[in-house]
């Protein structure tokens, strides 16, 4: 079946508006040759601090697709006290996302991370959160939902995320929802979800199965959602009439996986969006993931919706590789992070 033909909108009033909820960050990143050992030292080849967190990063790649987005989610405050949110705020303003659903909350921190990104691109991150920002829940959810022509959620914030997902389902909108957190496979987020993807990570934890097919199909037990879990460079695998399905990843030279996976999350919501099926959108998703692993600046390498339908048009004259998806092998990008946070 042919692709449905996207649209040429780019983020204009007629393109699908996207609410991303969820945990919104303040990345602070070391480039370095190898992680430090146990109780070692390292020194870092470079550093730039960065907007993050699943939600955040998920809206700032469905506004470089031409989607509209608007993002949900707790930060400390209020503004003028948290530094951290401030300058999230800022950065995604100049991203173009809708920050007016963000809640400062006085006398809570903004959650920041501290990121080390190796030679291979491959990354381990450390996040601190002050435990009470999590137990924020949204206001005027209904207000919220109004909008939307999709919700996509993480799960790293459950009592923020789940009353927008009720509300949404209500309006019998879909919801996507970004299974990222360890949890129990009977999580009331997957009962309310139309659609979970989950990180290899998150579903090998909340299931205790390593084995990713095994996993989806005992989350598949508990919730009528579409199912699927990324496995880094393997094929994504889903579930479809209870038989297990795969989309090929794309064959790329990753110098940084920072907010791959959130980048297929945005990429994945804005083409259900958009009328694509599940398995075109998780293709679409991939590659905007796969372009993104090419660019250092976690999100701020995400790309744009032209640079994604060139490679996938690319992709396509070639058919070299294994079932058709071609295997070439993009050279890594180098030179200065774009549009990260400015640290004056």
């Amino acid at each position: 079946m042919a692709p449905a033909e996207m649209p040429r909108d780019r983020g204009g009033e007629g393109a699908p508006q996207i609410l991303c909820a969820g945990i919104i960050v303040l990345d602070e990143v070391f480039r370095v040759e190898d992680f430090p050992k146990a109780d070692g030292k390292v020194e870092a080849e470079g550093f730039f601090v960065v907007n993050g967190g699943c939600a955040a990063n998920a809206a700032v790649a469905v506004v470089r697709l031409g989607g509209r987005a608007v993002l949900a989610g707790p930060l400390g405050g209020p503004a003028g006290v948290d530094d951290n949110g401030d300058r999230v705020l800022a950065a995604l303003e100049r991203e173009r996302v809708d920050t007016s659903a963000c809640q400062r909350v006085a006398g809570l921190a903004t959650a920041l991370s501290a990121i080390f990104i190796d030679a291979r691109g491959d990354r381990t991150i450390v996040t601190y959160r002050d435990q009470r920002i999590a137990n924020v829940r949204p206001v005027n959810v209904d207000a919220l939902v109004a909008g939307a022509d999709l919700v996509l959620a993480d799960n790293r914030y459950p009592e923020f995320a789940r009353p927008i997902c009720e509300a949404a389902r209500r309006r019998n909108l879909r919801v996507v929802v970004d299974g990222d957190k360890p949890t129990v496979a009977t999580d009331p987020l997957f009962r309310l979800a139309s659609h979970v993807v989950f990180s290899a990570e998150c579903l090998i934890a909340t299931t205790g199965c390593s084995d990713l097919p095994a996993g989806l199909k005992l989350v598949a037990c508990h919730t009528d959602a579409f199912l699927a879990v990324s496995n880094g460079r393997n094929d994504i695998l889903f579930l479809e009439n209870g038989s297990l399905r795969s989309v090929p990843v794309f064959n790329i030279r990753a110098v940084d996986t920072l907010g791959a996976g959130d980048a297929l999350h945005g990429g994945f919501a804005l083409a259900l969006a958009e009328g694509r099926s599940e398995a075109q959108a998780l293709r679409f998703g991939a590659a905007v993931a796969g372009l993104k692993c090419t660019r250092l600046g976690g999100s701020a390498g995400t790309p744009t919706r032209s640079e994604v339908e060139a490679f996938l048009a690319e992709q396509a004259a070639d058919r070299s590789g294994p079932g058709g998806v071609a295997t070439t092998v993009l050279a890594p990008e180098s030179g200065s992070v774009e549009n990260a946070i400015d640290l004056e």
